[in-house]
């Protein structure tokens, strides 16, 4: 038996009547005179137009709407996929397509409508706004992408009859954005079917070459996958295991990658079959695998459980290469029938239960939410759809954390995507990580299957560096909001002590004039809405305060000369830097004063980003601990003070680390070398030879902060004599 692939050809004599047996078909209690009622509207909105094979445009939607039923939609969806062109090409209004069909219909149509009636400076930010706009509306709705991917499926389908200039241009399009949507949404009949399309027109010589040699070899080909399925059926009867065999050719484009990726020519390539086995559950899934495993040899490296570890567009299935009859390489897909529907046709495949389950999942796909956070922290299109297109490419990696959970993460993925993956927090306080136990840098590449443990410490903050080392869009937006707030915030600090020194020369503040509505016209002028906004401004000398003062309500303005504005500013700035200096003299702050005689516990050498607890001794003012010293437990509670690291202090504190190392000459060098080229200072060392050929290490290094701390260790441990590194 051949696997069915669903069908997608266009239909020039697709009619109304045609469309509502399929709809009637797959759901009986359709609407079919609504149905009726949605083509002749639109019949009649296309009436003059013509397609640029002459056909009558409403060729066009009803193709659509019978892709829509392939895939098995709803009826709005459908409807929608009828009347998709109207309110862009026919001068119709939503209104008029929510009074005649619903809301639901006509925010589908929105959805999908191209902005056009905005003059663009290019082609490409043209684009750009019409994929943000289609996104927007896709989080509302999953239904917009749907018919928006079954409309690209049909132009891609008749694609002949433009200009090879248009035809290329539509082709890289869909294969850069319509291709990874249907991956990501999981439905891979449309996905396999847009990339043999783009192939055809992108590369029509290494496509109608694949054509002619695959088609040469057809009538040998279909011999030996009925033999094959005749081969695997057999040995599945032997274990009583019921199952539906296929086989197939595989897609041009998926050949075409092998090509590329491996740099060979098509009669290199030797996996070019796939056979899909479908069986009842998942129990008889592994069984399954179990069987084909000991008739043919599998190849190693080639096995993938989907089942256990579902992709995130909840594809399911197991994965399989052997070695097959006459020695051939064979892909072998194992699944449920559910699986194999959902495979197929994603989440399109969950849309029948919408209705009868109001809490599916269906419209709340993570990523999908995800994408609406971009679209709030990106300031133009062009970078929203580099983020989107960037997070499309998903997929390839699984991570798994401490407690057994998975996440995953894009090819190249390092520690602090993975930090960013469990939680914004985790990520702006990541100072490293430990990968199957050991010690890795932040720009560390994560390979599938490795085991995660997230390090972080309090003082720790995102810095631009992380741009370059973050490779998924979640963790680069991330970090840009932080870095985007710490300066929002210094420019609202700014515009704000620049604001109420120049009202001081009036005897009044920024809060008086916003109590009694002076700064009225001041909003207006510039578009501003709140006080916050227009310190900002000031700030970021976005607004000059010469052009906002002859606007403020409540003061007699008077022209400062430009050299006065500038000493009061300088001079306010000295005053400022003065107060932020106070109290770095103490790297501790007891219940909230600076001057206060405070010592470090020499047994546990807290350092900063440790949690500290202070005690009162006798003649020797505050003595801090780490919380987990066991001296601190030995100390009477009534004699605990509140204390807290004084983020102002910025010198250095020693700290101790053991090293435990293979006994091989020059080490002890070779270790201090690696501290030292981290611009870390030794204040002592001590070393001593084990009797198992082993070296013991205790290095006083002086250092900053915690991450400091770890970011050392990490150097240290990176050497390949090195066996551990700890705090001592």
């Amino acid at each position: 038996m051949f696997s069915e692939r669903i069908d997608f050809s266009h239909e020039p004599n697709l009619t109304i009547d045609e469309l509502v047996r399929r709809v009637l078909a797959s759901n009986p209690e359709g609407d079919a005179e609504l149905l009726k009622k949605c083509y002749e509207f639109a019949e009649l909105k296309h009436i003059k137009q013509k397609r640029s094979s002459g056909e009558a445009y409403i060729i066009h939607p009803l193709n659509v709407a019978a892709t829509l039923v392939k895939l098995k939609m709803d009826l709005d969806s459908i409807m929608a996929g009828l009347l998709h062109d109207t309110v862009e090409d026919c001068d119709v209004s939503p209104e008029d397509i929510e009074k005649e069909f619903g809301k639901s219909v006509a925010q589908i149509v929105v959805g999908c409508t191209k902005i056009s009636k905005i003059k663009f400076k290019s082609k490409e930010e043209s684009q750009a706004e019409n994929f943000r706009k289609m996104v927007v509306a896709m989080a509302q709705d999953l239904r917009v992408i749907i018919v928006k991917l079954s409309d690209r499926m049909h132009n891609m389908r008749t694609l002949q009859y433009v200009s090879k200039e248009k035809q290329m241009a539509k082709a890289q399009e869909t294969l850069d954005i319509y291709v990874p949507l249907a991956s990501r949404l999981g439905i891979n009949s449309v996905k396999g079917e847009l990339e043999d399309l783009c192939l055809r027109y992108l590369h029509p010589d290494t496509y109608y070459r694949l054509a002619e040699k695959i088609s040469m070899k057809r009538t040998e080909r279909d011999g030996y996958i009925r033999d094959t399925i005749d081969t695997v059926q057999e040995k599945l009867m032997e274990y009583s295991v019921q199952a539906e065999v296929t086989g197939r050719p595989k897609h041009f484009y998926s050949i075409y990658k092998k090509m590329s990726q491996r740099g060979v020519d098509f009669d290199q390539i030797q996996d070019l079959l796939a056979f899909r086995i479908l069986t009842n559950n998942i129990t008889e899934c592994y069984k399954v695998l179990g069987v084909i495993h000991s008739a043919f040899t599998p190849v190693p490296g080639r096995f993938k459980d989907y089942i256990a570890i579902p992709k995130v567009n909840n594809y399911q299935s197991l994965h399989t290469t052997v070695i097959g009859p006459g020695a051939e390489r064979i892909e072998i897909q194992i699944r449920t029938f559910e699986m194999h529907e959902v495979a197929e046709r994603g989440v399109a495949a969950h849309w029948k239960y919408k209705e009868r389950d109001k809490t599916a999942p269906v419209n709340k796909l993570k990523w999908v939410e995800e994408l609406m956070e971009f679209n709030q922290n990106v300031t133009s299109s062009s970078e929203f759809m580099d983020v989107v297109k960037n997070d499309l490419d998903v997929g390839g990696i699984f991570i798994f954390t401490p407690a057994g959970d998975v996440k995953e993460l894009r090819y190249g993925a390092t520690a602090l995507d993975f930090a960013y993956s469990v939680h914004t927090q985790v990520g702006n306080q990541c100072v490293g990580a430990k990968v199957n136990g050991k010690m890795v840098p932040l720009k560390y590449r994560l390979k599938s299957g490795d085991t995660v443990e997230v390090l972080t410490s309090k003082t720790q903050v995102p810095s631009k560096d992380w741009l370059k080392i973050c490779k998924t869009s979640r963790a680069i937006t991330k970090i840009k909001q932080y870095l985007q707030k710490v300066e929002r915030d210094k420019h609202h600090e700014d515009g704000e002590q620049m604001l109420d020194q120049a009202l001081k020369r009036y005897g009044t503040t920024a809060k008086n004039i916003e109590k009694q509505g002076g700064f009225h016209n001041v909003y207006d002028s510039f578009h501003i809405k709140t006080l916050e906004e227009l310190q900002v401004n000031i700030g970021s000398r976005m607004h000059n305060l010469r052009d906002i003062l002859p606007k403020v309500m409540g003061i007699d303005y008077v022209e400062v000369p430009q050299e006065e504005v500038v000493k009061e500013s300088y001079a306010d700035q000295i005053v400022k830097n003065a107060r932020r200096s106070l109290g770095r003299d103490n790297a501790v702050i007891v219940d909230g004063l600076d001057d206060v005689q405070v010592r470090m516990g020499r047994c546990c050498n807290p350092i900063p980003g440790d949690p500290i607890i202070g005690f009162i001794t006798r003649g020797r003012g505050i003595t801090v601990h780490a919380v987990g010293c066991h001296r601190a437990h030995e100390v009477e509670n009534s004699r605990r003070i509140d204390v807290q690291w004084n983020k102002g202090y910025a010198f250095a504190h020693p700290v101790n680390i053991r090293v435990m190392t293979h006994d091989k000459p020059g080490i002890l060098s070779k270790i201090s070398k690696t501290i030292t080229n981290g611009g870390i200072n030794i204040r002592a060392a001590m070393a001593r030879s084990l009797p198992d050929q082993k070296g013991s290490f205790v290095f006083e290094i002086e250092v900053k902060n915690y991450s400091e701390l770890l970011k050392t260790i990490s150097a240290i441990e990176q050497m390949e004599e090195v066996i551990t590194v700890s705090r001592a």
